[in-house]
């Protein structure tokens, strides 16, 4: 997110704008959003033109679901939507795989190292013990992958199985 919006003003949330870090803004040919909601697409117009690549489900839902998402956030000027329905090699060695739960339309990004994956969840899990004990459809789905580790959104520090 790059601003504070009236609908989530009292979550307080904590805003780092991309612009005063190391990151350069120019260097993003492609953008993946794991899913809709406002956290995780506040900061889309930053890449006006750029593909986003996100599933039609997701899409859909946050377009036309009351409560869901910023619709202004979604939709903004020069975002432009790449609808993806299931798996889809986006490059080699980097696969978009869907894993509902958290939304319908959510998905995780999945990077073949050579060895196990390293995946990118979003919000597959917002807390560790929901992988350590799956749930949801997109959450099994992870741990079927053996993962090496998994990145969450909401964590500062990757998941990793436990060993036995």
């Amino acid at each position: 997110m790059t601003e504070l919006h009236p609908e989530v003003a009292d979550l307080d949330p904590r805003l780092v704008a991309l612009s005063e870090q190391a990151f350069d803004l120019a260097g993003v040919d492609v953008v993946v959003n794991t899913h809709l909601h406002f956290d995780h697409c506040g900061g889309n117009h930053l890449f006006p033109g750029r593909p986003f690549y996100v599933q039609r489900q997701e899409l859909e839902d946050a377009r036309t679901e009351d409560d869901y998402t910023i619709r202004d956030w979604v939709d903004a000027p020069g975002v432009r939507y790449e609808p993806v329905d299931g798996e889809l090699e986006l490059l080699p060695g980097l696969r978009l795989v869907p894993a509902p739960g958290h939304t319908r339309g959510l998905q995780v990004v999945v990077v073949e190292t050579g060895g196990r994956p390293v995946v990118v969840g979003g919000d597959v899990a917002v807390r560790f013990g929901e992988l350590d004990e799956p749930r949801t459809e997109g959450q099994l789905r992870v741990r079927a992958l053996e993962p090496e580790l998994v990145w969450l959104a909401h964590e500062h520090e990757p998941w990793r199985p436990r060993t036995v």
